[in-house]
């Protein structure tokens, strides 16, 4: 027997929402189809907001591993918000959580279509959202972070702009490191492992502990990798 409400899924267009260029880089477009939402470079589906799990393991993991009183955070690249909100959920009420975001419109898209998504985190008290370039934030923060979480472009390997390659440099890890406090956590997201940027975090004078963990929050999809790199 045909199913009216089957077909209806299966003819259901993505729908385009609204697009946002990427200083140095292309454009990012923000898609719905039914609640799904997803956001593209070019041909590239950067994220979506059915695969949250692999981010809030970024924001949970790291938060298990601080020992500072109300931490404070920075995390670079908004993305969902699911970093963010997995991060409140975690952190008590004299925690603070600074958001480096480099695209306006991502903030935007948060705060519009989207709002569902970010369930009313860009509210908390603790978050302050800065529309900067994370590593300008890090650069002018000396010994200010107990953790610092990148989810910035697609790992070590840039994907959506080449200036997010100097974050990975020895001279961006560098600063990473001048801008936690004793015994911070820099924690970095990554679509896949990466050898070489393994052994360079050593170079850089920090202890690594390279997790792998499911993109999805039910233990399955992809498999991505997140960095703990502890200042020794």
């Amino acid at each position: 027997m045909f199913c009216a409400c089957a077909a209806d899924r299966v003819m259901k267009a993505r729908e385009l929402l609204a697009t946002a260029r990427i200083a140095g880089g292309d454009e990012l477009r923000l898609f719905r189809r039914d609640t799904e939402f997803t956001i593209a470079l070019g041909g590239n589906e950067l994220m979506s907001s059915r695969l949250s799990g692999s981010e809030e393991a970024l924001a949970t993991m790291t938060c298990d591993r601080l020992r500072a009183p109300s931490p404070h955070l920075l995390i670079g690249g908004y993305g969902m918000g699911f970093t963010l909100r997995a991060a409140l959920a975690r952190l008590d009420a004299g925690a603070r959580v600074t958001v480096a975001e480099l695209v306006p419109e991502i903030i935007d898209w948060a705060r519009g279509p989207m709002a569902d998504v970010a369930a009313g985190c860009l509210e908390d008290p603790r978050v302050e959202i800065v529309l900067e370039d994370v590593g300008a934030v890090i650069a002018a923060a000396p010994r200010r972070y107990d953790a610092i979480l990148l989810d910035v472009d697609n790992g070590p390997d840039g994907l959506c702009r080449a200036g997010n390659d100097r974050l990975y440099c020895l001279q961006g890890l560098a600063a990473a490191k001048a801008a936690l406090r004793p015994g911070g956590v820099l924690a970095i997201w990554s679509a896949g492992p990466d050898a070489r940027f393994t052994r360079r975090l050593r170079e850089g004078g920090f202890s690594v502990e390279e997790s792998s963990v499911r993109a999805r929050g039910n233990g399955k999809g992809a498999r991505h990798v997140i960095w703990f790199a502890a200042v020794r």
